[in-house]
């Protein structure tokens, strides 16, 4: 086994070195490092937003961040012997994170993207294991930290298909603007980053930490690997389209399966869940019932936003926070569940806040 390392600069932002990442999947875009089966890789991984989020910045600047940026990745790396039809299975073995993050409402983004039209921008220190800031007072937040984007690249009829597919739904197209490579065809092919596919990309899924294992199916030779956009932590549901988002450093080990009793069509985890997840919460509840009191049948998207504004009002209610600052710490923090969807016409969204969050806990609050 041997030990590799991709550590582009990530102080330094990706369009400023564009040769140490990418931002669009291609299945033409060269590999930064070529590996074997059974080897182990440290990455360096630049935030989600490619560094443009400062510790100095307010809210009035996250108008100046170019958001057809995201998600710069470090890759691709191509793991020699992998071909299509095999599975690509990689070892998250260590997530560390920097010491600065941030989490921002950003107008048209979120699940209550209607609801808050304007920019707000919380910065975190990260230290000892957790996150705090003064924007939001009297909150200490664990580490969790794990990788948000990663995949393989797709074939180039997969990626034809992509791009018809989302076409036909309105999904944002394929851009130069801010692709990297800029070379074409990739940079006017190549498929965002924003929305996660079938070979993985921008998955958000708090289980892919230290300690888990991801298997991909193959699409192209070498599999052709990309990772990036770490968290400290996120919510399930991420619902203000931000985590704490932060640079970071990543190791894995990866290994190449060919005869497998089961294939996964879409990423497959194997993990297990930290111990701090086991602790007490507030849990509010949403229906899929409109402003007007309809019923809008099977609705989970109605009953998630209903779930998470009965959180935004507690938060406002029992702990004095504004609706920002709370949207900000439901995507943080908050997890959103579906606690069922056979009771037809009304499914059950749970959003659950830990309460080991909040630095003077009330004692009725446990």
């Amino acid at each position: 086994m041997a030990e590799h390392r991709l550590d582009p600069p990530v102080r330094k932002r990706l369009v400023d070195a564009p040769e140490t990442g990418h931002n669009r999947w291609h299945p033409d875009i060269p590999p930064a490092l070529e590996v074997k089966s059974g080897d182990e890789i440290v990455i360096d991984c630049r935030d989600g937003v490619d560094g443009q989020i400062l510790p100095t910045m307010s809210d009035a600047d996250l108008a100046t961040v170019d958001f057809d940026a995201p998600h710069p990745m470090t890759g691709p790396i191509y793991v020699k012997g992998a071909k299509p039809g095999d599975v690509l299975q990689v070892d998250i073995l260590d997530v560390r994170t920097d010491t600065f993050g941030s989490t921002a409402i950003v107008p048209g983004f979120g699940l209550l993207a209607d609801r808050f039209p304007d920019y707000f921008l919380v910065t975190w220190g990260l230290h000892d294991g957790f996150a705090t800031s003064g924007r939001i007072p009297g909150v200490s937040i664990p580490a969790d930290p794990f990788v948000g984007v990663i995949g393989v690249a797709p074939s180039a009829d997969r990626l034809a298909f992509w791009n018809q597919r989302e076409a036909a739904v309105g999904a944002l197209p394929p851009t130069a603007h801010s692709a990297i490579p800029a070379t074409e065809p990739i940079a006017s092919t190549g498929a965002r980053t924003i929305p996660p596919r079938e070979l993985g990309g921008n998955l958000d899924v708090p289980q892919v930490r230290a300690g888990s294992s991801i298997f991909f199916p193959v699409d192209v030779p070498g599999a052709l690997l990309s990772l990036g956009d770490v968290h400290f932590c996120q919510g399930d549901g991420e619902v203000c389209a931000f985590a704490i988002e932060t640079h970071g450093q990543v190791r894995i080990r990866v290994s190449v399966l060919r005869d497998v009793k089961h294939r996964p069509n879409t990423p497959l985890i194997e993990s297990t869940e930290p111990a701090f997840r086991a602790r007490r919460h507030v849990s509010t509840t949403g229906l899929p019932i409109d402003a007007q009191g309809q019923i809008r049948p099977m609705d989970t998207t109605l009953a998630a936003q209903n779930a998470i504004e009965a959180m935004i009002q507690w938060l406002g209610d029992e702990v004095g926070l504004s609706r920002e600052q709370a949207y900000v710490l439901c995507s943080a923090t908050v997890d959103l569940r579906i606690s069922e969807i056979v009771d037809v016409p009304n499914p059950v969204v749970s959003a659950l806040c830990p309460l080991d969050i909040f630095t003077e806990l009330r004692e009725t609050r446990g």
